[in-house]
């Protein structure tokens, strides 16, 4: 089979040296093209990270289909900037942080990269003690930490029924666990997104596909920092392989 090149070499001189000179210049392009491509946020094996979406149905995506939930539409998101990530779907509806506790051993397995933890809005919506939710929370950090996992939590805030000391209390408790775990902060995951009935399921409470496009826009660069680190930790769990083949 004739090669796409092999008419290069064919007429006058003058056609030969333009043609070769358009084939290089279309090899630099590419070259160049290759170049400006933005770098994947995998692992020196070109593994995609592993991040765990962990949390109740605000992060199941309660009433949407798999393609429109906050795990879906976030790794979507990822991979439009470059980014070679997976998103796991490890939420819940109606689990609360006890719930969390239950089952992270299994729900968020050792190769996982980077969590986003979302959990305490049905805490809230209970009135379970703060102190509760907060004691649950730090037992799932905790855990994580000693798996070296880190995390980039996504607090919640608490309907005013309860009373203002509760509110209070139950919204620091976000800030409060994040400075002292290392961990990174999303302040309120439905920022932007609360009592908008646009934006919401006709319960006024669960976001819908556009809600969940609103929190991945805005939730989007702190995602970006936790693969930050959970490429450091992805390229540490791969140093001892590296040197065995070495």
């Amino acid at each position: 089979m004739e090669s796409p090149y092999s008419r290069l070499r064919a007429g006058p001189p003058r056609k030969r040296a333009l043609a070769q000179m358009g084939a290089w210049l279309a090899i630099v392009n590419l070259a160049l093209g290759l170049a400006m491509t933005p770098a994947r946020a995998a692992g020196p094996d070109q593994r995609p990270l592993e991040l765990v979406a962990f949390g109740d149905s605000l992060s199941a995506g309660y009433m949407l289909a798999p393609a429109e939930a906050f795990p879906a539409q976030l790794e979507k998101a990822l991979r439009t900037r470059g980014h070679a990530v997976r998103v796991a779907n490890a939420g819940v509806s109606g689990d609360t942080t006890s719930g969390g506790v239950a089952r992270i051993d299994w729900a968020v397995p050792d190769t996982t990269d980077g969590v986003i933890l979302e959990l305490g809005a049905n805490d809230a919506l209970r009135g379970i003690d703060p102190a509760t939710a907060r004691a649950n929370l730090e037992r799932i950090l905790t855990e994580l930490g000693r798996r070296g996992i880190p995390v980039l939590i996504a607090g919640m805030q608490a309907p005013r029924n309860w009373g203002d000391d509760y509110a209070r209390t139950f919204d620091a408790m976000y800030l409060e666990l994040a400075g002292k775990h290392g961990a990174l902060l999303y302040p309120f995951f439905l920022d932007g997104v609360v009592l908008d009935p646009a934006l919401n399921l006709g319960d006024g409470m669960h976001p819908n596909a556009k809600g969940v496009a609103r929190i991945v826009e805005r939730i989007l660069p702190s995602v970006e920092q936790l693969i930050k680190r959970a490429q450091v930790r992805a390229e540490a769990r791969a140093k001892p392989q590296s040197a065995g083949r070495g």
